[in-house]
């Protein structure tokens, strides 16, 4: 079953994408000091899925949250790199987090950042238009942070009521002057907007590169974004029994405009949903993808890498 976007209805055995308590995460001291601010974080209250079958060649997670995943960024590493997935985008979704991804990204080789205020954290980010402009001028400075290789997530949801629409559109656009100014690319958290996003990047004029995160809409819509030179970034949603559509979407992308993803700790692919989720975990969406695309495995994970390197700039050997 879908709902009327085409992204899976979730079911009692999926960890839902649950941004309500992103916004106050770091003031509960997830990380209890600065010697141990990449000690294992709250996580989702899931016991962790169990480790995948490594990968026959190397790919990459494009988009997680490596301050919410209950293990310590070593360790979440480690595992990844077991399972053939050698390098990963941390994601900001508040100041703090932004900075947290930032300093993270400089403290591990196999990480690079992404900073941005998330859409449901917009309204309680600042309340005025002095306070906006503070907090923006903290994202663009650390947007050209050398390890800083995306601005996201931004974007707009109208899912959840955190915020309303007219101050999502108005920050979304503020990350697309950042993302511009910043020469880097636009990672967009489209949920149940799809329309408005593709105006406002229509509008404003979209950055170089785009990449909608967890992509959630049909073939139509992805044949919409191809036209535009988007990328599609598809997490564990697609590995779901009743995602047809997402599986539809990806088999009309080409290989070239995919990434694969985590969006960790939430969203884990099958067989292991309910469980938590970590970038090993994209793996199992690897091989999904490569179904859906009827692609070698291997070859699917190396034109991952090279759509990678060729989004985000090459990995420092």
């Amino acid at each position: 079953m879908t709902q009327s976007d085409g992204r899976p209805v979730p079911d009692e055995g999926t960890v839902p994408e649950d941004r309500s308590r992103q916004g106050d995460r770091h003031a509960r001291g997830y990380r209890s000091g600065p010697d141990d601010r990449f000690g294992p974080g709250e996580g989702v209250g899931r016991p962790q899925a169990p480790p995948p079958e490594a990968l026959p060649s190397p790919a990459f997670d494009s988009h997680c949250h490596l301050d919410m995943i209950d293990m310590t960024v070593a360790d979440t590493l480690a595992q990844a790199a077991a399972a053939g997935i050698d390098r990963v985008i941390t994601v900001g979704v508040d100041a703090a987090s932004s900075r947290w991804s930032a300093d993270c990204a400089r403290a591990f080789p196999a990480v690079y950042a992404a900073v941005a205020i998330h859409p449901n954290e917009t309204a309680a980010a600042a309340t005025t238009a002095a306070e906006r402009d503070v907090v923006l001028a903290e994202i663009a400075g650390l947007a050209g942070l050398p390890r800083v290789r995306a601005v996201g997530e931004t974007g707009l949801d109208y899912y959840r009521d955190s915020a309303p629409s007219q101050v999502q559109r108005e920050w979304f656009r503020a990350h697309i002057d950042i993302a511009k100014q910043a020469g880097k690319p636009l990672m967009i958290h489209d949920r149940d907007a799809h329309e408005d996003v593709l105006a406002i990047l229509a509008a404003d004029g979209a950055p170089d590169q785009v990449i909608f995160h967890c992509y959630s809409g049909d073939a139509e819509l992805a044949q919409r974004c191809v036209e535009a030179g988007y990328l599609l970034s598809f997490a564990g949603t697609v590995t779901f029994g009743n995602a047809a559509g997402l599986r539809e979407a990806a088999a009309v992308t080409p290989a070239e405009l995919i990434l694969a993803e985590t969006d960790a700790p939430f969203l884990t692919p099958s067989p292991n949903r309910g469980k938590s989720n970590a970038p090993a975990q994209v793996a199992h969406t690897v091989r999904a993808l490569a179904a859906a695309k009827q692609m070698d495995v291997a070859k699917l994970c190396a034109v991952i890498e090279a759509n990678g390197e060729r989004v985000f700039g090459p990995w420092p050997v």
